[in-house]
């Protein structure tokens, strides 16, 4: 199982498969998803979980067989490949890009980044681009990033501790 390094999403969505599957998959890390992609396309690996954003044109141009997604949903630019769920109940690991600002950032700026972008996140034509890319925009307000923030680090703090993986 090919990851960009040890802790690197790609390592620790497969620890979470691994753990949920009982499956046995040997971590090889890389320096950085560039190389292990190359090496997984090169059929020296057997598997990695990468981002959609980087395998996507290589699965559209048949050089990658995407067994699964791990969004909780199958995602619009693959509608046939099922979402990991499907198959192992309550696997989730998805990746996200937010935007943040210093703490003591007045509450009038932090709401108009917060319109702004989701205003861009609604719009048609930079929302088509991201799902092409394999994205799933998602608007929200600052609390319910900011819940969502801590239940990500919750789930996977469990993992990394769970998984026993160090910092290199």
């Amino acid at each position: 199982m090919a990851s960009g390094g040890v802790g690197t999403p790609q390592h620790l969505f497969g620890e979470l498969f691994k753990k949920m599957t009982g499956v046995d998959m040997l971590h090889v890390p890389y320096r950085g998803g560039g190389p292990a992609l190359t090496d997984l396309l090169g059929s020296h690996v057997q598997v990695m979980f990468d981002t959609l954003v980087t395998s996507i044109g290589h699965i559209k141009v048949g050089e990658l067989r995407p067994l699964g997604v791990t969004s909780e949903t199958r995602v619009e630019v693959l509608p046939d490949v099922p979402a990991i769920g499907e198959f192992v109940p309550g696997y989730v690991a998805v990746g996200w890009q937010g935007i943040a600002a210093p703490i003591n950032t007045p509450r009038p700026i932090i709401d108009k980044i917060n319109k702004e972008v989701n205003l861009a996140l609604v719009d048609p034509k930079f929302r088509a681009r991201l799902v092409e890319l394999g994205g799933v925009p998602f608007a929200s307000s600052q609390a319910e990033f900011s819940k969502f923030l801590v239940d990500f680090t919750d789930k996977w703090s469990k993992v990394i501790r769970e998984a026993g993986i160090k910092a290199e």
